[in-house]
């Protein structure tokens, strides 16, 4: 395996000119701002689970259109909150899969929630559960080109509403502390956690781990693995519609989010990753409105990335962040 991008001299330079709509803030000040009326409510009920040292929770909260999503709530037993608080976000095409698999924020002290990814979760892991329950017009195999004809239609414009109406809720439970919440998530989750928190309110830091969906048009073009080769297909079909389906995916562009984030932030980016680019996660990165930022490099590594040595740089960096 061999680096799959420009030098890491480069990239720490790397500030691209991505296409940013005029109405971005408007697009998305009401498309929150619609969801939050259409709010459903939320049920929290005990996880069926052999686990006794920590206490998960199925959450089923009010997403996009009001629409049921779940999630899972994991804290330490016994503990009386309110406690600082992670919210993570999967992967492509994986689930939450089963109550109990990730319990390392909350045996560190922490509530984490861990949001269920809508129509995903059949990829790999162990399961999703929830629908999302939306056509599309003509698309490729996958996520990444459903609606892509229109932004209101995309599909991403439904799962970064879902984790911002998950942050909306998770500041109003009572084990939590609304002033110390942080984003997180890997690959796709990533990319959720950066939209996420430009799109929230009082989000005190975000942990994006190789995160994906950013700089869409090189990673259109120059990605040579799945899933962004989703697009590239349906670009060589659809050749009428290039241009089109990049002023769609510009209101979903990672770096578009990052020049919103003031909140500290700590990245992760592998120098091999052929699944996303490093410039990609650059482009977002060197975008941060933050002043206080990070990003670990992993030179020899592909979409991994650091693995459980990130989540310990991470659990080493957040407290002085939440503190």
């Amino acid at each position: 395996m061999a680096n799959t991008d420009f030098s890491l001299d480069v990239l720490r330079a790397y500030t691209p000119e991505v296409r940013q709509p005029s109405d971005f803030d408007s697009f998305w000040s009401t498309t929150i701002d619609d969801a939050r009326q259409a709010d459903s409510g939320f049920t929290l009920t005990p996880a069926a689970t052999p686990i006794t040292g920590i206490r998960i929770d199925d959450l089923t909260f009010s997403g996009f259109g009001g629409e049921p999503i779940k999630a899972w709530i994991m804290r330490p037993a016994n503990v009386s909150g309110p406690l600082p608080t992670i919210v993570e976000f999967q992967g492509y095409n994986g689930g939450r899969g089963l109550p109990g698999e990730k319990l390392h924020w909350a045996a560190s002290g922490y509530v984490h929630v861990f949001m269920d990814t809508r129509g995903q979760g059949s990829g790999w892991g162990s399961g999703g559960d929830t629908p999302d329950p939306h056509g599309s017009g003509p698309a490729t195999a996958g996520f990444m080109t459903r609606g892509i004809h229109d932004p209101a239609e995309y599909y991403y414009r439904r799962l970064f509403t879902d984790a911002v109406r998950l942050v909306d809720l998770v500041k109003t439970l009572d084990f939590v502390d609304p002033r110390r919440i942080a984003l997180s998530g890997a690959s796709q989750g990533g990319g959720i956690a950066i939209a996420a928190t430009a799109l929230s309110d009082g989000v005190r830091a975000v942990m994006p781990d190789v995160p994906f969906l950013s700089h869409f048009r090189r990673a259109v073009e120059a990605t040579p693995e799945e899933p962004f080769t989703e697009i590239t297909r349906y670009l060589a079909v659809h050749r009428e519609r290039v241009e089109a389906t990049f002023d769609t995916l510009s209101y979903f562009d990672g770096v578009n989010f990052a020049s919103r984030i003031e909140a500290p932030a700590y990245f992760s980016v592998a120098l091999m990753d052929g699944i996303v680019l490093p410039s990609t996660v650059f482009a977002a990165y060197n975008n941060l409105a933050s002043i206080d930022k990070d990003i670990a490099v992993y030179a020899y590594n592909g979409h991994e990335g650091g693995q459980f040595l990130q989540w310990t740089r991470q659990a080493a960096w957040l407290p002085e962040r939440l503190a």
